[in-house]
């Protein structure tokens, strides 16, 4: 039995002596840790603590959601019965989507898998490895900045429901990158990083194979580099996505608009709502026959890797796009529900005080064959980007720009200049379509981001995109970002 069956066996009988046709409440217990160093000094050391509990009521086919950090039997009873009047007054609501009611009873424990527990590595040597990492970024004078960062979390969920589920779960994450800025002669600053979507399930392991340590001093040399290099002059040819240029690609012009609630036109704050709708499903392309994307909760080192989401969904892996055709999108049980398509266990919420809603969690690019040098070696001509200034996408996901932080030209397949300031454009199944290209496991990463931004109030959820490198033929690049 988890600590809070008690405290949730009386939140639930409250709902249901309120009027609630259904509820569940889970506890967070949340633990987050941050150390940040710039210029030879430790900047942030965070250590934040947090504990509360969210109840959802069900009324008919209507939600109530009320989040609470007070433990007292009267305010448990209270926030049982606020929850279920919020889902009362939403049952009046003409024309409604009625919600489907949860059935049926989980009992289970899972945990992150993990190797080095975070506790065991005192914060002083962990200040001293990133003051090393960060020292080693200086390689040249006109390095005038460098940071190194890390950063954990570890989240204690137990949920219960009036069905009789009673999940215990683990989660967790740890993160960390480094980079430097640079200064040239006409004194317009350059920062080069190291991939700063360096996130993963996980423990103190996951900072060991952000490898920053054996990284630093190269980024450093092409911050240097990019402060006397020229700007990306415009055209149209050959790119080359590296991993973590590839995997926010992902993230906004396929992971923001397979959000089921989107597509169907339930939300449309931050990313805006979706170029493709439920209807499109088995017959619309998205890209070229390379582009196989699929969601799993599962995944190893996933962000959003969990045994149980949080209206308690069991992850399996489900095809978004296979060869190019659009097959399902990121969903819960209501949305589901609503067009027939899969479940994918895709429902999350920030915090114990935020309602669960749709989320990019883990999404995959199948691999398939060749390395990053391969690909380079038979280009006849292009660029390969990599790091990651800035992005913009319209509220349909249709046309972006994006702004890696640089560019290496590629001629006879070879490397060669190296350009600051890169951009590309291009419009979403456009963009897809000419990929001809994806690389094998030898470049397969799984890298995270712990701020997607959704929802009113605003809540950052936490994402994984996997994948490798891939091509891109006769792409407009070198846009003006000074306009």
């Amino acid at each position: 039995m988890g600590t809070y069956a008690a405290a949730s066996a009386r939140i639930l009988d409250s709902a249901l002596k309120a009027g609630a046709d259904y509820a569940d409440v889970q506890f967070w217990a949340m633990r987050s840790e941050d150390l940040y160093v710039r210029n030879g000094d430790v900047r942030d050391a965070s250590d934040t603590r947090s504990l509360g509990y969210g109840v959802r009521a069900l009324v008919d086919g209507s939600w109530g959601f009320y989040g609470s950090d007070r433990l007292s039997d009267a305010d448990f009873d209270r926030a049982a019965a606020s929850a279920t009047a919020i889902a009362r007054s939403g049952a009046e609501v003409a024309g409604r989507v009625r919600a489907v009611t949860p059935a049926g009873s989980i009992v289970a424990r899972w945990e992150t898998p993990y190797r080095i527990d975070p506790e065991t590595v005192s914060l002083g040597r962990r200040a001293a490895y990133l003051l090393d990492v960060e020292k080693s970024l200086h390689v040249a004078k006109n390095v005038v900045a460098a940071f190194a960062l890390m950063q954990f979390s570890t989240t204690r969920k137990e949920f219960y429901s009036t069905t009789g589920s009673a999940i215990e779960q683990t989660i967790r994450q740890a993160g960390g990158y480094c980079g430097a800025t640079a200064v040239g002669r006409d004194r317009d600053p350059q920062t080069r990083t190291t991939p700063d979507l360096f996130n993963q399930g996980g423990g103190y392991e996951v900072i060991e194979r952000a490898n920053m340590a054996a990284l630093a001093p190269e980024t450093g040399r092409e911050a240097v580099i990019l402060a006397d290099a020229p700007r990306l002059p415009p055209g149209t040819t050959d790119l080359i996505l590296s991993s973590n240029v590839l995997s926010l690609q992902m993230h906004e012009s396929i992971g923001h608009p397979l959000e089921l609630d989107r597509a169907l036109g339930w939300e449309a704050n931050f990313s805006g709502i979706s170029w493709v709708r439920p209807s499109d499903a088995g017959h619309v392309r998205y890209g070229s026959d390379l582009l196989t994307i699929y969601a799993d909760n599962a995944m190893p080192l996933g962000l959003a890797t969990v045994g149980y989401d949080d209206e308690a969904v069991k992850p399996q892996r489900v095809p978004l796009i296979e060869r190019g055709i659009l097959r399902a999108f990121l969903s819960s049980r209501d949305t589901a529900a609503q067009t027939g398509l899969p479940q994918t266990a895709s429902t999350h919420a920030q915090d114990w005080a935020s309602i669960p809603m749709v989320r990019i969690s883990n999404i995959a690019l199948e691999p398939h064959d060749g390395t990053l040098a391969s690909i380079v070696a038979e280009t006849k001509e292009g660029i390969v980007v990599d790091g990651m200034t800035s992005w913009s996408i319209d509220d349909h996901r249709l046309n972006f720009q994006f702004g890696p932080q640089i560019a290496y030209a590629v001629k006879n397949g070879k490397r060669g200049r190296i350009y600051k300031q890169p951009t590309y454009t291009g419009v979403t199944p456009h963009f897809w379509g000419s990929m001809d290209r994806v690389g094998g496991h030898a470049d397969y990463v799984v890298l995270g981001t712990t701020n997607c931004g959704k929802g009113e109030p605003e809540q950052n959820g936490h994402t994984t995109h996997a994948c490798s490198v891939a091509r891109f033929r006769n792409v407009k690049v070198g846009v003006k970002t000074d306009a």
